[in-house]
C-alpha cells in the first residue's frame, strides 16, 4: 500500500511508521506545558527523530476531553516557527500538521508539513477540502463525535465499529468526490475521540474490519485514559501507561494497523518491529 505525501510517497506494505507526538500547547493531556518554547519543541522533535520517527505531528491546540478551541492567530504562533525549524533541520523527514483550521493547514504546508491530521475529518472548516485539494498532501481522516469539549459527554453507540466504519468510507468518499486522489487519504478510527472505555476495545479487537476500506490506518491511543481504566487505576499517571501503550502497539500492528501517533517513539518502534519480524513470511 502506498500513502502519497506531496511530492513523496511512503510504502506501507511492509513496514508500519511511528508518528511522534509534538505539542506545543500548554494543556494537552501528556506533556501540556513541556515543548511550549520554541526552543524545547525542536529539541523534543530532534529526540524523536533521532529515536526513529518517519512522521512529527505538530500541534497547536489540544484535543484533549473538554479542552476549548484555541484562536488562529495564537495556533499559528505555536506551530509555525516549529515546522518551519524542523523542516530546516531534517529535510527527509514527514511532517504533520495537527489541525481542524484551513488556514493553518495551508501555513503549515507552505513552511514545509506534508500531511493534514484534521481530527474533524474535514467537517469543522469547509474551506479544508480545497486547501486540502491544492496542496497535494496527505490527510487523515479522524472519526469524531461532537468537539473535543464536548466528545465526551454520554457518547453512545448501536454499533461502534459499524458507525465509525460508515463514517469513515462517507468522508473518504466525499474527498474522491471533490477530487482529492484516494492514494492520499488515511484514516483514523478515532481511540477515545467521543468513546466510552467498551467502545474504543471493540475498536482494538476489530480493527481489521477497516482493512476494507483499503486506505492506510492510523491509530492514535498512546497512553489515553482507557489504558488507566482498563489496568482498574483510572488514576494511573499518564508517564505509567507507557509500557501498555508499547503492548497495543504492538497488537495493533498484528491487527492491520500501519500508522502508530505515539508520545514515546522508541520503545513503541522496537515493539512494532519485533512484531512485523514474527509476522513476517521471509
Amino acid at each position: 500500500m502506498i500513502w502519497k505525501l506531496r511530492d513523496r510517497s511512503v510504502n506501507l506494505s511492509r513496514s508500519g511508521l511511528i508518528m511522534g507526538v509534538l505539542n506545543v500547547t500548554p494543556d494537552s493531556f501528556s506533556d501540556g506545558g513541556q515543548f511550549l518554547d520554541e526552543e524545547a519543541a525542536f529539541r523534543h522533535a530532534a529526540r524523536m527523530v533521532a529515536e526513529g520517527a518517519t512522521i512529527l505531528d505538530v500541534g497547536g491546540e489540544s484535543s484533549r476531553p473538554g479542552s476549548e478551541p484555541v484562536a488562529l492567530e495564537e495556533e499559528l504562533r505555536r506551530v509555525i516557527p516549529v515546522i518551519k525549524r524542523i523542516r530546516g533541520r531534517f529535510p527527509d523527514l514527514l511532517v504533520s500538521i495537527d489541525t481542524y483550521k484551513a488556514e493553518t493547514a495551508r501555513q503549515a504546508l507552505a513552511a514545509g508539513a506534508d500531511i493534514i491530521n484534521d481530527i474533524s475529518a474535514l467537517r469543522a472548516d469547509q474551506a479544508m477540502i480545497d486547501a486540502l485539494r491544492r496542496s497535494g498532501a496527505g490527510v487523515i481522516l479522524t472519526h469524531m463525535r461532537g468537539t473535543p469539549k464536548t466528545m465526551q459527554i454520554d457518547p453512545r453507540y448501536e454499533d461502534v465499529v459499524g458507525e465509525v466504519f460508515e463514517f469513515l468510507r462517507r468522508r473518504r468518499d466525499e474527498l474522491l468526490r471533490c477530487g482529492v486522489d484516494r492514494d492520499r487519504i488515511a484514516i483514523d478510527p478515532g481511540y477515545g475521540f467521543g468513546k466510552r472505555v467498551q467502545d474504543n476495545v471493540e475498536l482494538v479487537r476489530q480493527l481489521g474490519r477497516f482493512a476494507e476500506l483499503g486506505q492506510p490506518i492510523v491509530v492514535g491511543i498512546s497512553k489515553k485514559s482507557m489504558i488507566a481504566h482498563l489496568l482498574g487505576d483510572p488514576k494511573l499517571q499518564t508517564e505509567d501507561r507507557m509500557w501498555p501503550t508499547v503492548a497495543l502497539t504492538s497488537l495493533l500492528r498484528e491487527k492491520g494497523a500501519q500508522i502508530f501517533r505515539v508520545h514515546d517513539v522508541r520503545p513503541n518502534l522496537e515493539a512494532l518491529r519485533m512484531t512485523e519480524a514474527i509476522l513476517s513470511d521471509d
